[in-house]
């Protein structure tokens, strides 16, 4: 390991890229205890003493919520924006034909993500302000509802999601790489010291059955740990033959490998924010006057509420996980595409016939292992949640939920292929 480290620092390019993310890290941490002026902390630390649900959200912003930062809504907008570009993709036959058009494809839809995160963070800024000022019966911000008071905080907390967002890019472009990623898993990991400390509180104060609960959880939560790197590393090879005269004949033998979680931890996101979507509606239907509202709000709190989730919500949940499995899959792997690929480089699977036998071929094993990949990353979501329930935890005590273990376990894998990459490019490099 040590030994590992000192190559990678012997790499002044890695070096260089490393510290520039780290850099750019510390300066989100840094944005999110900047607090949002004219916010009453004491009431607003109140407000998330009564609801755990808010301390889930805050875990996944590393906090910024509970300080009411200027960071409050984290990347919620983007990935939010992401969605709906993913969706766009398949219903807009321009955006589907942009997509398949390369990086320069990509790039162009992700100019379009960038413009689609503005309005959408300005509005949820607006939500997100509204429901923690009615948690506290309107403490949080005295006179929220004079447009000269609420306005600009709106604008400084979409600014904010702004300045996340290009903090993100940033380190994709001149970092170690996958800056959105790791902005989320630093807010992840964040949050993990407050848990901690507030567990070890309750122990204090003697409660002995909390602490043997959380420690019960860590055991879990190693376990877990192990099969999410298996499935997240497992792939099934499918062999490739290519007909070539150098070989005699005989043909080149290859792979083409199919990842048994192809997703990644692409649907955890996803699914996070359906799923939780709800739960901040009905905080607004709550206080209404229709009958017809509020009774749609006591549903949602009854059957869709994370803070005390029902098994409705539990299998909501798990199948929105498996469902943005598929679709992401659907987006980003075309068996098609993919076949008339091996069949022009005059390759072929042994036993299939090159051309529409192939991409059927392809298409049912992708979508055996995205079931397999999609129920084993949903039920790591789930798991915890259940835990919760027969035990003394609630959601805003555990160290790390399903979602968050899946995006950290995706994105430290992801961090250590990146790094070996540069690490192959650097020695190639002192070859010539």
């Amino acid at each position: 390991m040590f030994k590992y480290f000192k190559q990678i620092w012997r790499s002044a390019t890695l070096r260089r890229k490393i510290l520039f993310t780290l850099s750019i890290l510390l300066v989100f941490r840094v944005a999110a205890h900047i607090t949002v002026p004219g916010v009453n902390i004491a009431e607003l630390k109140s407000i998330f003493d009564q609801n755990s649900l808010l301390g889930v959200f805050s875990a996944m912003t590393g906090g910024s919520m509970e300080r009411f930062s200027i960071v409050l809504m984290g990347l919620a907008p983007y990935i939010n924006a992401s969605i709906i570009m993913q969706l766009m993709t398949v219903v807009i036959p321009k955006l589907e034909a942009l997509s398949k058009e390369g990086i320069e494809g990509r790039r162009q839809i992700n100019k379009y993500t960038r413009w689609l995160t503005i309005p959408l963070a300005f509005l949820q800024s607006y939500g997100m302000i509204l429901l923690l000022n009615q948690s506290s019966q309107g403490r949080l911000i005295p006179g929220a509802g004079d447009l000269g008071i609420i306005l600009p905080i709106m604008l400084i907390v979409t600014a904010g999601t702004i300045l996340v967002m290009w903090l993100g890019e940033l380190i994709t472009e001149m970092g170690i790489g996958n800056g959105i990623s790791l902005i989320i898993f630093t807010g992840i990991i964040a949050g993990i010291p407050t848990i901690f400390g507030r567990i070890l509180g309750t122990f204090q104060a003697g409660d002995t059955t909390k602490m043997a609960h959380f420690l019960l959880f860590i055991i879990l939560t190693l376990v877990l740990l192990v099969f999410v790197v298996i499935i997240s590393e497992g792939q099934r090879n499918i062999p490739i033959t290519y007909a070539t005269r150098a070989t005699g004949g005989k043909g080149e033998k290859s792979v083409l490998p199919i990842r048994v979680n192809q997703a990644g931890m692409i649907p955890i996101i996803f699914a996070i924010s359906m799923v939780t979507f709800p739960s901040v509606i009905a905080q607004f239907f709550s206080v209404s006057n229709s009958g017809a509202l509020q009774a749609t709000a006591d549903f949602i709190n009854k059957y869709l509420n994370a803070n005390n989730p029902s098994y409705f919500y539990l299998i909501t949940y798990f199948l929105l996980i498996v469902a943005f499995s598929y679709f992401y899959v659907s987006v980003t792997f075309n068996p098609d595409n993919v076949a008339e690929t091996i069949q022009k480089r005059g390759g072929f699977i042994p036993g299939i016939r090159p051309g529409r036998q192939t991409a059927e071929f392809l298409g049912k094993t992708s979508s055996h292992l995205n079931l397999f990949g999609g129920s084993f990353i949903a039920l790591v979501a789930v798991v915890p949640i259940i835990f919760t329930k027969y035990t003394t935890l609630s959601p805003g005590d555990l160290i790390i939920s399903g979602a968050g273990l899946i995006i950290m376990v995706g994105v430290v894998l992801e961090l250590i292929r990146q790094i070996d990459a540069q690490l192959v490019m650097h020695d190639y490099e002192k070859l010539y």
